[in-house]
């Protein structure tokens, strides 16, 4: 340790909104284990700047932190994310704003300029931050200031591999989360791994970006232990399992599994390639709902194989491959896949788009979900920064681009840069393709969530079952004032994960928050849920809160319809 002052308490902070990124609580983790007092603020749902700025003023009263840590992994939070360290700077300028993650190794360079911000932590970030909050005078993997005042990239010296991950795992959740709005929040990713070995063209993540990022060309496993640590340290705080990436066995992961029941789990699994069957057996009978999303590049088996065979995409299935996994995944009744590639990549043509068309058309043919998109601009992708190779043109490319694309956008807007033929007439057909695949895609994904519901409908409750927090535990001390902070909030979740925290007695007069459903409107759901506590008919159900709620037939309808939709209610 050097002779600097320890940074500590230490807070730790996503770039954009929704849940952050899991590498935050790794290292919020590992700074634990390290003898620092880490928090994490998972959630963010702040859409404004001034909801910025009072989210953060109220944090930093919590926390009192001496360093904060922004996670900007996704290039399209930079600008979200130098908002934050501005806001950082002003609210209290001796705070210690670091950045990190994938996109802040990319753009290095271009966010150390910023005086908002004290340190880049290049690649892996573990021992860099520990090393930071420890007072080290030459932190690892750190950007660093020549005295003419530029910025100087060393070589990294912390490198993670398949050799010295033993000591990144999950601990700590009792003591890390600031609510339990944020413990709550967290999905249940766990990473059996890290890096790429393949370099498609269209990724920012790719081999070479890993090289240069990270100091790794090749994926690997991280150690079965550490992996099972995760598991033991999660199982009994998340209701699912996810997981994204390409290396696993079901040899491997059910040793991560060991000594561990997920019987009553959920899975979510993002597979950049087909799967063997044993590790789709391994999934189904380990949890009790499975759902695959299996990347195959794009539609269109000839671009496909074109892309393959120029070396620009990672190995993806056949059509005839792709098919008889969807055929063998039926034998699995716990199970659901979804089949998801890009639209516009290089080498489209009038063939392609018919064959994209037909096998998009197969797919829901056979009930699997398509997940679908254009190609977009990533930053360090070969495509985004060679456009004119393929005959196309990117609408960003370089940092200042990304960055004045994003702080245009309005609150809500999620659009991203994209990257389009060059070719008017190939463009336009390639974008009525997409439109069309997208129509096909959301009426099959409609159909299989709509349920034609009537008066003899019998339904149930199929959400969890209820938990009830304070307010102020709920939301923090932070953000819940004293006032209401004993008030009692009701958390259900449905089937497909979406949560629903009710606060019945809490008048919006008093106090409001966007994640709750407060007053007349809570009680009113709460009170539509208990009448399917047991399999009942709409009819009944409508009476009852008629007497018990005092609502009118045609408003207990809309309560009932909102829950059916949310999967809050089931056929029973």
């Amino acid at each position: 340790m050097g002779g600097g002052r320890v940074l500590s308490p230490v807070l730790l902070v996503g770039a954009g909104l929704g849940e952050a990124t899991c590498g935050i609580l790794y290292l919020a983790s590992y700074l634990r284990r390290g003898g620092i007092e880490a928090f994490v603020r998972l959630y963010d749902g702040d859409e404004t700047e001034a909801e910025v700025i009072r989210s953060f003023e109220a944090l930093v009263r919590r926390v009192r932190p001496k360093l904060v840590g922004i996670s900007l992994k996704w290039f399209h939070h930079v600008d979200r994310a130098l908002l934050i360290a501005r806001t950082l700077r002003k609210i209290d300028p001796s705070i210690r704003v670091v950045v990190g993650g994938n996109s802040a190794s990319y753009w290095w360079r271009e966010l150390h300029a910023f005086d908002c911000i004290d340190h880049v932590v290049l690649g892996d970030g573990e021992r860099p931050l520990l090393a930071l909050c420890q007072g080290e005078d030459a932190p690892p993997n750190c950007v660093r200031r020549d005295p003419d005042g530029r910025a100087r990239r060393l070589p990294l010296e912390y490198v993670q591999g398949a050799t010295n991950t033993e000591d990144v795992f999950y601990s700590h959740f009792d003591e890390m989360f600031l609510s339990q709005l944020d413990l709550n929040s967290f999905s249940g990713w766990v990473a059996p791994g890290k890096g790429c070995g393949e370099n498609c063209l269209y990724c920012g993540g790719a081999r070479g970006n890993q090289k240069a990022a990270f100091g790794r060309a090749k994926p690997f496993l991280r150690s079965e232990e550490s992996v099972r640590r995760d598991h033991q340290e999660i199982a009994g705080k998340t209701w699912q399992m996810r997981y994204d990436f390409a290396g696993s066995s079901a040899e491997f992961l059910g040793s991560t599994w060991a000594g561990v029941d997920l019987s009553r789990h959920c899975c979510t699994y993002f597979l950049w390639g087909v799967p063997r069957l044993e590790l789709v057996e391994a999934l189904s009978n380990t949890f009790e709902r499975v759902y695959m999303v299996v990347d195959i590049g794009c539609f269109s088996e000839k671009q496909r194989l074109e892309q393959m065979g120029r070396g620009l995409l990672k190995p993806c299935a056949k059509d005839r491959e792709l098919l008889e996994l969807i055929e063998g995944c039926r034998r699995y009744k716990n199970l659901g896949v979804e089949i998801s590639g890009i639209g516009g990549l290089p080498f489209a043509s009038e063939a392609t788009l018919v064959e994209e068309l037909a096998l998009v058309q197969r797919i829901i043919d056979q009930d699997c979900v398509v997940g679908y998109q254009r190609l977009e601009s990533q930053p360090g992708a070969l495509v985004t920064e060679h456009p004119a190779r393929f005959d196309m043109v990117s609408e960003a490319r370089t940092f200042n681009e990304f960055l004045d694309f994003f702080e245009r956008r309005e609150p809500g807007d999620v659009s991203v840069p994209m990257i389009r033929f060059r070719d008017a007439k190939l463009e336009a057909a390639v974008q009525r393709t997409s439109e069309q695949v997208d129509a096909l895609a959301w009426k099959h994904r409609d159909s299989r969530r709509n349920l034609d519901v009537n008066g003899r409908t019998r339904l149930v409750n199929t959400a969890s079952s209820p938990r009830r927090f304070s307010l102020g535990d709920w939301l923090g001390s932070h953000r819940a004032p004293v006032k209401v902070a004993r008030e009692e909030v009701t958390v259900l979740r449905s089937v497909d994960g979406i949560t629903l925290s009710c606060a019945p007695t809490v008048s919006p007069r008093r106090f409001s928050d966007p994640t709750l459903v407060q007053g007349d409107d809570g009680a009113i759901l709460l009170a539509a849920l208990a009448a399917f506590e047991r399999p009942t008919t709409v009819s009944s159900a409508v009476s009852h809160l008629g007497s018990k709620a005092r609502l009118d037939p045609h408003s207990a309808r809309e309560v009932i319809d909102h829950l059916v939709e949310g999967r809050f209610l089931q056929p029973g």
